[in-house]
């Protein structure tokens, strides 16, 4: 018999690069009428610039830089702000950690200067005291809310410390079955559950489907220390599964968007686009649509 998530995933798919294609077009472009889902008379994503924000207000959707690991700083905010995100989160290509207070005064001014958020960094590793003592500098003076990061567990107790002398964040990132401390959100849950609510998690979708965990399922259970989202898809529930574009994939989007309105989530959701290096832009558009399609209907 067929899954709900199954019927829903391919019902979505259909008109998702409609969606896709409108995020990257102005708003006078956007008037192409899409088909209704589920019995609702309702307009999908870019065919009308009131239901798009509507959308878009749901959640906070953003991007981490990641994404965009080839690409300069200039490109990247460019690209962020044609799909019509506003929040990023810097990987060190466009951010580095050892970058002194000038430079990051220089391309936090950068960032607001696009129109963009930087809300937080990461993925940080942190596997020494130093580490983590520079995160945290390194966070505060960026004027960032949070950091996505991978602390030994040796080290959490120095984590918690900074996370109260700078009441900064700390969202832990799971890896997937090749990580041997962090490889499903519940792993560090387990590890963090008793500390200062502002140690959480990262749930990484993609990582997290590839251990075999349901996405939507670890967003219900432990949706009390989820503080960031990295967002996308993959080819198969194994650790063999590779990023493709969203909706492509094996993973219940719907489902899983659908559990983090549940549960009110009020951080951000940042697409995390692993495929395509040399250029993301294409398949992070769809992506996006995606997404915003997804949430004009459920």
């Amino acid at each position: 018999m067929e899954k709900q998530g199954q019927r829903s995933r391919r019902e979505f798919f259909k008109w998702a690069s409609l969606g896709a294609a409108a995020s990257a077009l102005p708003d006078r472009m956007l008037t192409a009428q899409a088909p209704s889902a589920a019995g609702r008379n309702e307009t999908a994503v870019g065919t009308d610039t009131a239901a798009r924000r509507q959308a878009m207000a749901r959640l906070d959707l953003g991007v981490a830089s990641y994404t965009f690991r080839k690409w300069k700083l200039p490109e990247t905010l460019k690209a962020t702000r044609q799909l019509d995100l506003k929040y990023i989160a810097f990987k060190s290509f466009h951010l580095a950690l050892d970058s002194s207070p000038g430079q990051i005064e220089q391309t936090v001014a950068a960032v607001k200067q696009a129109g963009c958020v930087l809300y937080g960094g990461g993925v940080i590793y942190m596997n020494s005291a130093d580490e983590v003592r520079q995160g945290f500098d390194y966070a505060r003076t960026a004027g960032m809310k949070v950091i996505i990061g991978v602390p030994k567990p040796e080290l959490l107790d120095l984590v918690e410390q900074k996370v109260k002398e700078y009441d900064i964040q700390l969202a832990i990132h799971n890896h997937g079955p090749g990580d041997k401390v962090y490889p499903t959100p519940q792993s560090a849950y387990d590890k963090i559950k008793d500390r200062d609510r502002r140690i959480g998690l990262c749930i990484d979708i993609g990582h997290t489907q590839r251990a075999g965990v349901d996405p939507a399922e670890s967003t219900l259970k432990l949706a009390d220390r989820i503080l960031d989202v990295h967002i996308k898809d993959v080819s198969a529930a194994t650790a063999e599964g590779h990023t493709v574009e969203v909706g492509r994939g094996v993973i219940d989007i719907p489902r899983f968007l659908q559990a983090l309105l549940q549960i009110r989530y009020r951080g951000k959701v940042s697409f995390e686009y692993e495929k395509d290096e040399d250029n993301p832009l294409p398949g992070l558009a769809e992506s996006v649509g995606y997404c915003r399609g997804v949430l004009t209907v459920i």
